[in-house]
């Protein structure tokens, strides 16, 4: 289990706990005000608009189950992202909406993810991106509200919490007898038995048309053609992958040398290694990928085979 943490502020955190808590892979939820101007608030102080706190509620989940880009995506579900310090009946800057982070390393994931929002809404959104710089637990009567009261009040209609129990990742790993029946002899070879397929005998070794690359056993995004580079080694060659969240590196010394393995962290298939002898104005690295391990998404297919969100990475 990989426990990881992230505050979300949607309006009432009754509701906001109660949604959070029925995604799978989110372990422990609670509510609290998060960065305002004193220690201990109490809910009155909090509510007399005098100490800048936010309700907000304490998400902890499972990283080997849930990643943070699909939570994000279920917080855009339940809140009215442009609008400002109210969210269903509740006003005041108690009720703005905001995610609030204590590792670093999700700030360009909660980033991305609020920039594809707002390229998707035609007004403004209003959805703070800040570190968390205190949080204190609501009183005890705040704290699963919604399950000591089910017909209490909630900003969030029921039937979303139902739609919550249900929802999963896009991308998910498959077992071996699906994987099996659906990838080709070699494809399995190599994503499964971390097989290599030959050098200039495969089908991407060459090809430089625009679009992504996808994981062949999850269909997850995992490198993209504008980072892909043509390094004379006879298999596809990236400078990295989409986001190093989509990958793994391991130590592989199977061939009697220390090399480093790469794989999909979401489908665990083997892709190839990655070196040092890259481009230097690319970052220095190569990613040597099977062609076996990837299925090509031209860019001009991306949005009608649900790639659409993706489409951001040619704006640059």
């Amino acid at each position: 289990m990989k426990r990881h943490d992230i505050y979300f502020a949607g309006g009432c955190f009754w509701g906001v706990e109660k949604y959070f808590s029925c995604i799978q892979g989110v372990i422990e939820t609670e509510v609290g005000y998060a960065n305002g101007n004193k220690e201990n608030p109490t809910y009155e102080e909090v509510c007399n608009h005098t100490t800048d706190f936010v309700e907000c509620v304490h998400v902890v989940y499972d990283q080997d189950i849930v990643s943070l880009s699909f939570l994000l995506d279920m917080f855009y579900k339940v809140i009215d992202p442009t609008s400002i310090n109210r969210q269903g009946n509740d006003i005041g800057n108690q009720y703005r909406t905001g995610v609030y982070y204590i590792d670093k390393n999700d700030l360009l994931v909660i980033k991305q993810s609020l920039q594809l929002l707002q390229d998707k809404i035609k007004r403004d959104i209003a959805v703070e991106c800040s570190l968390l710089d205190n949080f204190y637990l609501a009183e005890e009567y705040h704290q699963k509200y919604l399950d000591q009261h089910p017909h209490g009040y909630c900003h969030i209609p029921a039937f979303q919490f139902e739609e919550a129990k249900q929802a999963k990742e896009r991308f998910s790993k498959k077992d071996k007898e699906e994987l099996k029946n659906s990838l080709s002899d070699e494809q399995y070879s190599v994503t499964q038995l971390n097989a290599t397929e030959r050098p200039y005998e495969n089908i991407y070794w060459d090809a430089f048309e625009e679009g992504i690359y996808v994981d062949v056993t999850t269909d997850e995004p995992l490198f993209v053609s504008t980072d892909k580079f043509d390094s004379g080694c006879g298999w596809p060659s990236f400078s990295k992958p989409i986001e190093r969240k989509v990958i793994k590196e391991l130590r592989d010394t199977s061939l009697g040398i220390n090399r480093t393995e790469v794989r999909s962290k979401t489908g665990d298939a083997h892709l190839g290694h990655v070196f040092t002898d890259g481009p230097q104005d690319k970052g220095g690295l190569r990613y040597c990928i099977n062609s076996a391990s990837l299925i090509f998404i031209p860019k001009d297919q991306m949005e009608e085979k649900g790639y659409q969100d993706y489409l951001y990475l040619f704006q640059k």
